[in-house]
């Protein structure tokens, strides 16, 4: 199992990644309200401005702090730590 840094120190399997998408558009918005409202999302922002949303096989929404590209990038092996928090 490969565990991807999602900011912060937290992991997550990048197995289980379904897809990471930007949450500016309104129907990811109202995608992650759905999520909150069923105890779905998981707030890894630490109080920080959410910059990517990894949506889970299991449906759970992570939001995470880091740009999309980023997170991108760690799971593809590149390493792009600059970024970072």
């Amino acid at each position: 199992m490969r565990l991807i840094n999602i900011g912060y120190g937290n992991m997550i399997s990048a197995a289980r990644i379904v897809t990471i998408v930007s949450p500016d558009s309104a129907p990811i918005k109202r995608l992650i309200q759905e999520a909150k409202d069923d105890g779905r999302a998981i707030d890894a922002t630490y109080g920080r401005k959410t910059r990517a949303v990894i949506v889970m096989d299991s449906g759970h929404m992570i939001l995470s702090s880091l740009i999309t590209e980023t997170l991108a990038a760690r799971i593809n092996g590149t390493g792009d730590t600059e970024n970072e928090e």
